[in-house]
């Protein structure tokens, strides 16, 4: 089964890792909803929870979710090192869910 936990910080990311979830999101609570994505305001929190789950996990993967709104957000993170990302806000307040899906989805393809 397929597991998703979030953290709030990387050290909460590090501790998780030891359960080995399949993933884990960084998602610093005051960023959920907000549209300021962590990769920009926090990048240090993103790149520091890679490093940390990959030394207490073998097959933990990091995704980023919290504030992510647009195609710049999703390619941040991945330059942060995350595998993924998780969202749900930046699609529901979009006025067009099929639109923004591909936006998002468009990050991934270099």
């Amino acid at each position: 089964m397929t597991s998703v936990v979030c953290a709030r910080t990387s050290n909460e990311a590090a501790e998780l890792a030891k359960l080995n979830p399949s993933f884990i999101a960084i998602e610093p609570p005051e960023l959920i909803g907000s549209g300021r994505a962590v990769s920009k305001e926090t990048p240090k929190t993103i790149s520091d929870s890679v490093k940390l789950v990959s030394e207490n996990s073998k097959s933990t993967e990091v995704i980023c979710g919290a504030g992510i709104v647009d195609k710049s957000d999703v390619c941040s993170a991945l330059d942060l090192g995350v595998k993924g990302i998780l969202v749900a806000s930046g699609i529901i307040k979009a006025d067009c869910w099929y639109e923004k899906l591909s936006e998002l989805g468009s990050g991934f393809v270099t």
